[in-house]
């Protein structure tokens, strides 16, 4: 006879699909994803009635839901009644902390299908009406417009009682052990991104950070989180982060996606996002596992800090072993860093040129100002200058076609040219041929392909140019003549094309 209970007829919200599929601030995580990172522990766990999971950022309660059928199916020959197993796993196994006053009664009712667990209509009773998804509505503790605990803006997040706050308790406490009180084999989430800092131009400060170290401080037996990828470079807050990340042996799976819309459908997150297996009791290599259009495209078991910036591409990483393997000059090394000039980009200047006025070339033209406003400490101005614009075309995310142009704008200065802080300096030349050679090597896929590999931000800067070997500028360079200089494979080439639009010199692609 079939099963006509409670459990059976109501647990199953596929809505979680349909959510996941939505742009929002808050970025759903898809039943599939959740599955393919809980595929990454040891499938005994939900054979365990012992092991106990948390969520510290409940939106959904996908996690615990998915959990939950895994649980269920496991636990089946130590609990063969279907109740008795659902009330055991409900209030012994599975815990979750909400964001939001909304994402817990969301989250409550994907999990326990309904949003009050203490009424008749949840699969499983409990005495209150939150069940073990809690959610606590926190304060921040406010230190010079700041807040000590996430960074966020006082201005902004000061709120009256009827107002979120985004004061998450996970991250809001010296001591998250105390919350539940008990201690987590599994650790899983899919936690807040990033916070207004009050800076200019609408600064955000990162937040998942704080939510990995939180939960590495419990010790879990395994932790596993869906967090932006733009750490991989360290900068703003995650400097320390990302050195404790590469340099640990503990992350035994990373699995990346260059692109965040193939795991995320409908949003873009700036420099992709990735998801990764900590595990307390190993120590070893990390399996890398590049994802596009969800399917695996590369894997490789390699070490997380063998450059200073990590290189997310398994086949990305053969190539730069080779272009490196010499030792070459790089060109971080001639780079100018941002500004050489001193001239921001709002200067005002003339239309036409004065006596003891230079061209200045501004995002919206030629302007002119005086010579003696321009800072030239090591005399470049009379040097022919290959320049690019600072920041990243397209906002570090791939075209609709997969694929980056990166710089959007190159350029060979004349002598007594200048530029505002909207470029950066690549390096200077005596002669306008060199200018030209040392152009079209930057045009070239080859160049920005390797420049790519150390971008996770808009910003491009002197640093970010340390995979990138240094060419003779009394040649003209092709992507063909790089190719073979470097032996690349099939493989290799075909990765670079793929990735990387063409580009001419002057700035434009050779399409939009």
């Amino acid at each position: 006879m079939a099963d006509t209970g409670l459990f059976n007829n109501v647990y199953n919200p596929d809505v979680l699909c349909c959510l996941a599929n939505l742009s929002n601030d808050e970025v759903f995580t898809p039943p599939d994803v959740v599955n393919a990172m809980l595929d990454m522990l040891p499938q005994e766990l939900f054979q365990n009635p012992d092991t106990t999971f948390l969520d510290p950022a409940c939106k959904t309660g996908v996690f615990l839901r998915e959990i939950a059928k895994r649980l269920i199916k496991g636990l089946e020959p130590q609990f063969p009644d279907l109740q008795e197993r659902i009330d055991h796993i409900f209030h012994k196994q599975l815990f979750g902390i909400a964001i939001t006053e909304l994402t817990g009664f969301l989250s409550r009712r994907s999990v326990y299908c309904s949003k009050f667990p203490n009424t008749e209509f949840s699969v499983s009773l409990f005495d209150d009406e939150q069940g073990n998804i809690r959610y606590r509505r926190i304060k921040h503790t406010w230190r010079n417009g700041s807040c000590i605990y996430c960074g966020a803006s006082q201005s902004q997040y000061d709120r009256s009682d009827d107002l979120e706050t985004h004061a998450y308790e996970w991250i809001h406490t010296n001591k998250p052990e105390e919350i539940f009180n008990m201690k987590f084999d599994v650790i899983i989430s899919n936690p807040p991104y990033q916070l207004s800092d009050g800076g200019n131009n609408a600064s955000a400060k990162p937040l998942y950070h704080l939510f990995v170290e939180k939960a590495q401080k419990l010790r879990p037996r395994y932790m596993t989180m869906i967090i932006p990828a733009r750490w991989y470079a360290g900068g703003k807050g995650l400097d320390e982060f990302r050195k404790n990340m590469l340099s640990q042996e503990h992350i035994r799976y990373l699995v990346d996606y260059a692109n965040s819309a193939d795991c995320f459908p409908g949003v873009n997150v700036a420099g992709g996002v990735c998801y990764f297996l900590w595990d307390r009791d190993y120590a070893g290599e990390c399996t890398v596992i590049n994802k596009k259009d969800n399917i695996i495209v590369s894997e490789e078991k390699r070490k997380l800090n063998e450059y200073k910036f990590f290189v997310r591409n398994n086949i990305a990483l053969s190539i730069i072993r080779k272009v490196l393997t010499d030792k070459p000059k790089t060109m971080d090394k001639v780079v100018f860093s941002r500004n050489y000039f001193g001239i921001p980009t709002t200067v005002s200047g003339f239309e036409d040129k004065k006596p003891g006025t230079v061209p200045v070339l501004t995002s919206k033209g030629i302007i002119y100002i005086p010579r003696s406003k321009v800072s030239d400490k090591d005399n470049l101005i009379g040097k022919y200058k290959v320049i690019i614009t600072y920041a990243m075309s397209g906002g570090n995310k791939p075209t609709s076609e997969g694929n980056y142009q990166i710089v959007s704008s190159l350029k060979v200065l004349q002598p007594e040219e200048v530029c505002t802080e909207t470029y950066l300096i690549i390096d200077t030349v005596d002669t306008k041929q060199q200018g030209e050679n040392l152009a079209s090597y930057v045009a070239t896929k080859f160049f920005r392909f390797l420049l790519l590999q150390a971008l996770t931000s808009i910003h491009i800067t002197k640093d970010k140019f340390c995979f990138i070997p240094i060419q003779k500028y009394d040649e003209d360079w092709s992507d063909e003549k790089l190719y073979t200089k470097y032996s690349l494979t099939d493989e290799e080439i075909t990765l670079i094309e793929s990735m990387i639009k063409p580009m001419s010199v002057g700035g434009d692609t050779d399409a939009d």
